[in-house]
């Protein structure tokens, strides 16, 4: 049991329960039993829960790789998933170039990512590549999602539609000798297999308040591409010190706190929010979002090796609308990231880009990418519950003052 007013020790609770449902793939067993978990924790609170289905893909993964003459690599399958012939697909490995994309013409495309903390393929570097070596007449397609981890990154994916090529993500450790085979031009197999389709999840949904007008809204998501610790876990921690919080002492208006599931297609969860559930724009007093490396921790690199830090990865940011932002930089100082919060006309990601765009003037959302954001790496060694303390000490400063 976690001793009363403990905050770090209910953290590191929260967190290890985060962890213990494993991959948190929407409407996956760990989405799904996390989502039920949460359903009880807020039950617990005093709130009024309810679901809201929602329906994505899904890919289970049987064999996928990567193989030139002598040497062969697992991959990632790149959603959304398109599959090759039980027997792969064999084909020249080229570089592709973009001031040459007819070079990739019957081949499969190998598409360095310049260095970066990487997250969609909707992103530009992602897609402009993929789409022109598509149109050149390529056959595949294998990313190198060269970043600070070394790992391969399963990138966000639309949630309706198809990809134009198969294709996979090889991690850039394991890049070179496919590197040097596609500058000859070398023969190489690609394999992606598997079962998928679409199945259904939910966004939980806990309210507490005297019924009125004026509502604050906290969300956060809940699913990824693998166990997603640094990535989703901090951001619940904090999400659910902040129903605990505000249950104990209410504002005066309606509470909603929200955890969706569909992250890992471009925000679907979010976006069934904002279109069914959520309260409009004129009758919301305040929207915290807490997006991807809320508190991840730091680490050094050394040697080619990564070594964790006490600290947050300062990889962080903090927007606020027209109005918030002195009191966000007064409430998250000394929070390294945070405490410069930017005006939410600079642009924002994920989610809170979503509910930007859908007009609520009173918004402060947190986003980010830590080191080994959508790596298989990202697990427990990548939080550190005293951070999340510390972001929820700040978000609870905040809200407070922005309703005060």
């Amino acid at each position: 049991m976690t001793p009363p007013h403990d905050p770090i020790g209910q953290a590191r609770a929260w967190l290890e329960r985060y962890e213990s449902f494993g991959g948190k793939a929407s409407g996956g067993e760990g989405d799904l039993a996390c989502g039920a978990w949460l359903e009880e924790v807020l039950r617990g609170l005093g709130y009024a829960v309810r679901r809201q289905l929602i329906e994505t893909p899904w890919f289970e993964t049987a064999d996928a790789s990567l193989a030139i003459e002598g040497h062969a690599a697992e991959v990632l399958v790149q959603a959304p998933a398109v599959q090759t012939s039980r027997a792969g697909l064999t084909a020249p490995l080229r570089l592709f170039d973009a001031d040459r994309p007819a070079n990739v013409a019957g081949a499969i495309a190998l598409i360095v990512l310049p260095h970066g903390r990487w997250s969609s393929v909707e992103q530009p570097a992602v897609a402009g590549p993929l789409a022109a070596a598509a149109a050149a007449g390529a056959r595949g397609a294998v990313l190198v999602t060269v970043g600070p981890s070394g790992e391969a990154l399963a990138l966000n994916a639309p949630s309706s539609g198809a990809a134009a090529l198969p294709t996979a993500i090889l991690a850039p450790r394991e890049a070179a000798p496919f590197i040097s085979a596609a500058r000859r031009g070398a023969s190489a197999a690609l394999t992606l297999l598997g079962r998928g389709g679409r199945r259904q999840s939910f966004n939980l949904i806990g309210r507490m308040g005297p019924g009125g007008e004026r509502s604050l809204v906290v969300s956060t998501p809940r699913s990824g591409w693998f166990g997603c610790m640094g990535e989703r876990g901090p951001g619940l921690a904090v999400w659910l010190s902040l129903a605990e919080r505000l249950a104990e002492r209410p504002p005066a208006i309606d509470v909603a706190f929200v955890c969706t599931s569909g992250h890992e297609y471009e925000s679907a969860g979010g976006k069934a929010f904002l279109r069914d559930g959520a309260p409009r724009p004129a009758e919301t007093a305040l929207w915290l979002h807490l997006g991807a490396n809320v508190a991840a921790r730091d680490w050094h690199e050394a040697g080619g090796n990564l070594a964790p830090l006490p600290s947050a990865d300062p990889q962080r940011f903090l927007v606020a609308t027209e109005g918030l932002v002195p009191l966000a930089r007064a409430a998250f100082a000394g929070l390294a990231g945070l405490e410069a919060a930017y005006p939410a006309a600079a642009g924002a990601a994920g989610e809170a880009a979503d509910i930007l765009a859908a007009g609520y003037a009173r918004t402060a959302g947190i986003f980010g990418a830590h080191r080994l954001h959508h790596a298989r790496g990202d697990d427990g060694r990548c939080v550190e519950p005293a951070l999340a303390v510390q972001v929820a000490d700040a978000a609870e400063r905040f809200i407070r003052g922005a309703l005060a």
